[in-house]
């Protein structure tokens, strides 16, 4: 339900979907049939000429099923929700792929977004790294870490078509993964109240194929960096 209106480009976008679709239809089924009973009692037992009214007190037993029935019921569907959402939770955020392909840096602060991307050595923290300001340039269906840091207050990482939000947290470098599944162009966004910049605190993340992330790097790679590996391959 949720793709119709906010495309899918990462690999757990789907599950986290489905989840949200479930806990929609769950509440939709029985908020519809707690409004049926409400408005046919409202009907059944309206003020009538003639009827006297007749005190209830809830206490007998055929009464109590109205409330007893719906609480159990909801009861079993709470722990599909809640075993679902541990699922989903556990495979995203705690566990870790064994052999991500490339690491990413990302730096929040009031009122920008820095990333560092690996250059063509494919390591992080190196040489030939590329940084940039508002700008995240991935590769398609390439599984990333990523390092997220923030150097003054709390900020939060949203890449709404990957389904992700990681809060950024001051002093605390928070690694998490992802894997890009469509090429384009879409929001990244700070969802943590950060300030009085916080509206103005927009990015773009690019995902692009294979051949064309690498024409990106050959482009964007520090000159001194170039020249180094190029040395260094060619001894």
């Amino acid at each position: 339900m949720i793709e119709a209106y906010l495309e899918r480009a990462s690999t757990y976008a789907g599950d986290i979907d489905i989840l949200f679709s479930g806990v929609f239809w769950i509440v939709a089924v029985w908020f519809v049939a707690a409004e049926g009973v409400l408005f046919y009692f409202c009907f059944r037992y309206r003020k009538q000429e003639g009827v006297a009214a007749k005190y209830v007190t809830g206490e007998e037993k055929s009464y109590k099923k109205f409330i007893s029935v719906p609480h159990y019921l909801i009861l079993v569907f709470d722990i599909f929700i809640i075993a679902g959402a541990i699922l989903v939770w556990y495979n995203i955020k705690q566990r870790l792929p064994e052999n991500p392909d490339l690491t990413v840096g990302i730096i929040s602060q009031q009122w920008a977004w820095t990333f560092i991307h690996p250059g063509a050595d494919g390591e992080l923290h190196t040489a030939d790294d590329i940084k940039t300001i508002d700008e995240l340039h991935l590769m398609e269906n390439t599984t990333y870490l990523y390092e997220l840091e923030s150097l003054d207050v709390l900020h939060s990482f949203s890449v709404p078509v990957f389904r992700l939000k990681q809060d950024a947290i001051p002093g605390r470098k928070i690694v998490g993964w992802f894997t890009p599944t469509k090429t384009g162009e879409w929001d990244i966004q700070c969802t943590e109240i950060c300030g009085i910049g916080h509206g103005l605190m927009p990015a773009r993340v690019h995902i692009r194929s294979a051949y064309d992330h690498e024409q990106w790097l050959e482009e964007n790679t520090p000159a001194e960096a170039g020249q180094a590996l190029a040395a260094a391959s060619n001894p």
